[in-house]
Order: structure tokens, then sequence, then C-alpha cells
């Protein structure tokens, strides 16, 4: 939202770096008091005793959607203004494949990894060193790896283009599938007695 109204000199330019503090802050708080620096308890989603994670990331979906569209019809927010990363499904795919197996065994994503490094966590630390070292050997690889990377291009794409649908009956399935979600993780959490440390 805030990207809209400054591109459309709503606010001035000059702005960008101060609301990209603001936000970075706001979203490393989010994470910290969520316990996203946990590994022990991002883990806990695969494990089935703790989604969290799951949660929190569903909860944030339907608040963007459901603000985009409101915010939109206010006026506030134009949908043409707003950047939408081109996909490239095999790199995506790939990469998904990659970024879950690591997710698995070190219980952080880039973004946890640096909340909990910030906090003062080990594990985090390495984690977050490692990712240096992998985004370090895949840049000097790229040329190997570059056709895999731009293959499957499907140009920039919103879910519900590709389903032919519109926005707003989208975010209703969104809701839905969060509400299913909600319900079926509780159940699920019931039944797996949580691993204790």
């Amino acid at each position: 939202m805030i990207g809209s109204i400054i591109s459309s000199g709503m606010v001035s330019p000059a702005w960008d770096n101060l609301f990209a503090v603001i936000l970075g802050m706001g979203f490393g708080f989010a994470l910290e008091a969520s316990g996203f620096s946990s590994s022990r308890k991002i883990i806990g989603t695969f494990f089935g005793y703790d989604f969290v994670v799951v949660k929190v990331f569903f909860t944030a979906a339907i608040v963007a959607s459901l603000g985009l569209l409101y915010f939109s019809y206010l006026g506030l927010v134009d949908f043409s203004t707003l950047y939408i990363q081109p996909t490239f499904l095999t790199s995506a795919i790939v990469g998904g494949i990659i970024m879950g197996i690591g997710f698995a065994m070190g219980g952080f994503c880039p973004g946890t990894s640096l909340c909990a490094t910030a906090v003062g966590r080990i594990d985090g630390l390495v984690f977050f060193g490692g990712m240096f070292i992998g985004v370090f050997l895949f840049s000097e690889s790229f040329p190997i790896f570059e056709n895999m990377y731009y293959s499957g291009s499907q140009g920039a794409k919103m879910i519900n283009t590709v389903f032919g649908i519109s926005p707003e009956l989208f975010t209703f399935f969104l809701v839905l599938a969060a509400i299913g979600m909600f319900v079926g993780a509780g159940r699920i959490q019931k039944n797996i007695k949580k691993i204790e440390y």
C-alpha cells in the first residue's frame, strides 16, 4: 500500500527509506513476538505440535488481501501501480523444494534466521551465515543455472487471474481456506504430543 501511495505522488519518494526501516522493524518485531526466532517452535509445524508459523502467515495473507481490497475501494490503492514479481515456474518449484528442505533441517527461513541472529541465537547465526554462502555460490555459478532459472516464464500473474475469478472471490476462498486450516491444525495439534527438549 505504501508503495502505491508513494508512486501516486501522495507521499514524497524521499520517504522510501524511512518507510522501509519502519516496516522492517515492525516485521521483525512481529516475528520475534510470534516466537519465530526459535527453531524448535518453527520445526513444530513439521511434527504437528505447533502451527503458529502457518497461522501467522495465513493471517498476514488474509489481512493483506482484505486491506488491498478495502483501500482499492477507498481510492487509496491502484492495483495497476502494484509491482508483481514475474513467475518463473521451474525455478520456483526447484527453489521451493530446496528452501523447504532447508526449512525442515534448520528450522529457519531467511527472515526468521535474521530474527534469531538479532536476538543472539547461535543456531540462527549459523543458518544465516550458511544462507550467505549459498547465495554467493549460486551467484558465482549462475551461468550454469541461468536457463533453468528463466524457464517456465509465466509473466507477472496473480492467482485470481490464473483461475479467471475476481479478486473479491479469491479473497473469499482464501478466508475459507484459512478457517479450514485453523480448524484442522487445532485438531491435529490436540492429537500430537509435543516433543519436550
